[in-house]
């Protein structure tokens, strides 16, 4: 197994068991004003749009980046599981180095995660004046986290030092990681363009939460 410096620089310890915020609204209404009658000519006649609605699915530039920036919380607290893809492949370990300032920031109190958890839940999921975009979204990336308790539970309870129970552990760590690292780039990606990512397994969990 190949080492790497980059390990040195980041502490990854058990998974906490993990189960930020800016104001955002659509705007609902369009209101147009015309010239009075009396003034009004063919070639005057004109409208202003003051503000144009969005649907559910639609978001502004605000709601795409709060919710680009949730699918980092499961990221982050399941990045322990790629302590075997990351020595292994450069391309990853390249991906995965720039977030390491934020990684170590998150992973620096056993609680953050509990607490992003509890803000993003209450804070925005629980919310109305933010949009369904961003709940949705934010639901999406707590589903995703509440997933790592599965992997995290057969750590501790198997736990193999060698042989074929070893390689077994390895290759699903290394499976859970991708996994969470195919959602962050796709679902972050998806959001500041504008679009609606549904990510397997958990979209279906997050729409009976979100109203």
């Amino acid at each position: 197994m190949a080492t790497s410096t980059f390990l040195s620089s980041v502490t990854f310890g058990s998974s906490t068991f993990s189960h930020k915020p800016l104001h955002s609204t659509f705007l609902h209404s369009s209101t147009i004003f015309i010239l009075p009658k009396k003034f009004r000519k063919p070639h005057q006649f004109r409208s202003l749009i003051v503000a144009k609605s969005n649907g559910n699915d639609t978001a502004d530039v605000p709601d795409r980046l709060i919710s680009a920036l949730c699918y980092f919380y499961p990221f982050f607290d399941g990045i322990q599981y790629g302590k075997y893809v990351i020595t292994q492949f450069y391309p990853v370990q390249a991906i995965v180095q720039p977030l390491v300032p934020a990684i170590r920031v998150f992973k620096s109190f056993p609680l953050n995660g509990f607490l992003v958890f509890l803000t993003l839940y209450f804070v925005v999921v629980r919310n109305p004046n933010f949009s369904r975009y961003v709940r949705f979204n934010t639901m999406q990336a707590i589903v995703l986290d509440v997933l790592l308790i599965f992997p995290d539970l057969l750590e501790r309870g198997f736990n193999p030092r060698s042989g074929l129970g070893l390689d077994l552990m390895m290759s699903l760590d290394s499976t859970v990681f991708l996994f969470l690292l195919v959602c962050l780039i796709y679902g972050s990606s998806s959001c500041l363009l504008g679009q609606l990512p549904r990510l397997p397994i958990v979209a279906d969990a997050a729409d009976r939460q979100v109203l």
